[in-house]
């Protein structure tokens, strides 16, 4: 069962890839990273749990926080400063 949700989290991941890269508007895109780095928490999360170390965990919720920081951070650049201001 846990390799059937690995395998389906890869699938969003390869979707959320191609969204990223035919993603129409930078908004598109972003939402898009947003959600291939969520995917990789689910990912980590779910390889942590069929090799049996919750210790891997850690790491998981260290990228959430990065991915958030980062997304936020972009959005904040494309809305205040972005490459028309410059």
């Amino acid at each position: 069962m846990i390799i059937a949700a690995i395998l389906a989290i890869m699938v969003t991941m390869a979707l959320a890839v191609t969204r990223a890269l035919l993603g129409e508007t930078v908004y598109d895109r972003i939402l898009a990273v947003n959600v291939f780095g969520t995917k990789t928490v689910l990912l980590i999360a779910a390889l942590a749990f069929l090799t049996g170390r919750p210790d891997v965990l850690d790491i998981a919720l260290a990228y959430a926080l990065i991915n958030f920081i980062g997304v936020i951070a972009v959005l904040r650049y494309f809305e205040y400063g972005g490459p028309e201001n410059d």
